[in-house]
């Protein structure tokens, strides 16, 4: 069984309010940048008013003592799970880890919008692979102590093998077969990733944009959970 969490990835804080609204068997809410950036810490302490856990997707890399600066800032704010990127170091995972407390802190390891050719012209590489990639970034998080990784669908099993027991798998481009694709390159249908291990299952468009999104996210909950 994976949980599913919605990507709250909407224009402002009042939109959130009213598709929140109507989605209350609603668990995890996804905070990107975006939204982060136009309702702020208000928003944060609403959505856990309204009983969600909150995953803050803002994807930190920086120098070790500013992310966990920006980690130790969602603890305090009651933030259950955020992310960083893997490609940020040894050093940086290890001291937003020793600053996570009780959030639980995942690895962005390859983000799904790359294919191996746009990934390795972004990090100045011929012949890339990428579940090669993605398995190093992954053991790479496991060593610092992260809590568990982002990966897309397709690099579940490997990721799961670099992981210990009870880490977090997180896999975003989760679509149903009539679901469009959109920007994601790296997709699969919610009941085969949460059989292969995912923990937790992150939806957006298809929620998002349904005329009914309380009946497409008991959808996704109930194949997360077959």
């Amino acid at each position: 069984m994976a949980e599913v969490i919605l990507a709250l990835d909407v224009e402002s804080a009042d939109a959130a309010r009213r598709l929140l609204d109507r989605l209350p068997d609603l668990r995890w809410a996804k905070v990107g940048s975006v939204l982060m950036t136009r309702g702020g810490a208000p928003l944060l302490a609403e959505l856990r008013e309204r009983g969600l856990q909150v995953f803050l997707d803002l994807k930190w890399h920086d120098i070790p003592h500013t992310v966990a600066g920006a980690v130790a800032a969602a603890a305090a704010q009651g933030i259950a799970m955020a992310t960083i990127h893997t490609l940020g170091g040894a050093a940086m995972m290890r001291a937003a880890q020793a600053a996570a407390g009780p959030v639980g802190l995942v690895g962005v390891t390859v983000l799904t919008s790359h294919d191996a050719e746009g990934y390795g012209a972004a990090t100045g590489r011929d012949g890339v692979e990428l579940l090669p990639e993605v398995s190093r970034l992954a053991a790479a998080a496991a060593a610092a102590g992260l809590r568990g990784v982002v990966c897309s669908p397709a690099e579940v099993d490997v990721v799961r093998g670099q992981l210990p027991r009870g880490a977090w798998l997180v896999v975003p481009g989760i679509r149903r077969a009539a679901d469009a694709a959109g920007d994601q390159v790296r997709i699969a249908a919610p009941r085969e990733t949460a059989a292969r291990g995912a923990t937790h299952l992150v939806v957006g468009r298809p929620i998002l944009h349904a005329s009914d999104p309380a009946a497409v996210l008991a959808e996704f909950i109930a194949e997360a959970a077959a």
